[in-house]
């Protein structure tokens, strides 16, 4: 069983992007793991728009709706890595509330024993398998909605925010490929010397 089946076997919602990349896959997962994405201004339009409503209502009625938090890959706690080959986040929430109505997550064994009505689990999933001198690196996100209302209020949430959405992921994984391939230039003239 694969790690993102292990936390997310059943699942309403997906998509996939990949990429090839010039580096070992635990160079890159590691990378991964402990990235830090660059500036990207689509990304910070979109979470800017997607956070709007959120921002206008604290300012509204700042008592009664607090400041949207940022969001971001930080946001994932993390569930698992398996060896050089995948790691996976996840979140818990209503994803389709203006704060998100993200719940917090004690552990892993907490992701996946998590069965709250119209609360739906995300799973964000990097998997690298080597392909002769590159390794293809594939981004997967998966969605469960644990019962028709979260299924109703989750579905046009996400026909809204797919676009944007598989753009950034495709926007991230360039930017991961740019440094990774960068990285292992480097690494590679440093050992020739």
């Amino acid at each position: 069983m694969s790690l993102i089946d292990r936390f997310l076997p059943d699942y309403q919602f997906s998509e996939r992007h990949a990429t090839l990349v010039r580096c070992p896959p635990g160079a890159l997962l590691d990378l991964i793991q402990g990235w830090e994405p660059p500036r990207d201004r689509f990304t910070e339009f979109a979470m800017t728009l997607r956070q709007t409503p959120a921002r206008l209502m604290h300012r509204l009625s700042p008592e009664r709706h607090r400041a949207p938090q940022p969001f971001s890959l930080k946001s994932f706690t993390p569930l698992g890595r398996d060896g050089d080959r995948a790691m996976v986040g996840g979140l818990i929430g209503q994803f389709w509330r203006n704060d998100f109505g993200l719940v917090h997550i004690a552990s892993p064994e907490a992701f996946i024993a998590f069965n709250a009505p119209r609360t739906p689990k995300l799973v964000l999933g990097f998997m690298a398998e080597s392909e002769g001198e590159l390794t293809r690196l594939v981004t997967e996100t998966r969605v469960y909605c644990p019962d028709r209302m979260s299924y109703l209020m989750f579905l046009p949430y996400w026909l809204l925010i797919r676009p944007a959405s598989g753009l950034i992921r495709r926007r991230t994984l360039r930017a991961i490929r740019a440094i990774a391939e960068q990285r292992n230039s480097e690494a590679d003239e440093s050992s020739a010397r």
